[in-house]
């Protein structure tokens, strides 16, 4: 029986107010040593699922706030053996902290956050996932010459989140600060992938975690 999965998540709601318990890493990743990149906001996690295959001497964290999402993704992960690959269910708002409490310093050196849910009615700004407080946290664990890319099919989601990194002083924006014309990466996400084929626009961005 397929279960049915919310296309959007308030995640204000009670049921997403608990943080997840720090996480043991050494459990769950075969090379922990390995540089770590976080894609925040993974849905169907095939983005990651994909770097993972491709990106061998990396580990890849997918965070998502749909639960029976995670359950299937980790499913795919493990039908393929990938031990570089791993999916957790939380609300990155309220837990990335007590998850990363118990990070190896240093690992953190990529973050993705990729065609969040715009959340359109002015009420609804808190429910977006780049928040401040995200990008104070991000500050923190990723490394100095860490990267954030951005990538959104909405014009006003990704001028706000290129604004709350640009405000923040351990973030600097690369390149003239126009938006990117190609993806960096050598993976596209299904949404990407769809926007394109539409023909629309696509609004990228890299950010780096600036040097000591």
């Amino acid at each position: 029986m397929r279960v049915r999965v919310r296309q959007h998540v308030n995640p204000l709601a009670n049921k997403y107010q608990t943080p997840l318990s720090p996480l043991e890493w050494e459990k769950v990743y075969t090379q922990l040593n390995q540089p770590l990149h976080l894609d925040i906001g993974c849905a169907k996690g095939r983005f990651v699922l994909s770097m993972a295959q491709i990106e061998t001497k990396w580990n890849f964290l997918g965070l998502e706030i749909r639960e029976p999402l995670v359950h299937e993704a980790n499913k795919w992960r493990d039908e393929l053996g990938l031990t570089n690959l791993h999916y957790l269910f939380c609300n990155v708002n309220n837990s990335l902290l007590s998850l990363f409490s118990s990070l190896p310093t240093g690992t953190l050196q990529r973050v993705t956050i990729q065609f969040p849910d715009p959340w359109f009615k002015t009420r609804h700004a808190k429910r977006r996932i780049v928040q401040p407080l995200l990008v104070e946290e991000l500050a923190e664990y990723l490394v100095p010459g860490g990267i954030v890319f951005l990538q959104s099919d909405i014009e006003f989601v990704a001028v706000e989140m290129c604004d709350r990194f640009a405000a923040h002083p351990a973030f600097h924006r690369l390149g003239t600060g126009e938006w990117l014309t190609q993806n960096p990466l050598p993976v596209s996400t299904e949404r990407e992938i769809s926007t394109i084929e539409r023909g629309e626009p696509v609004y990228r961005a890299v950010f780096e975690r600036v040097r000591s």
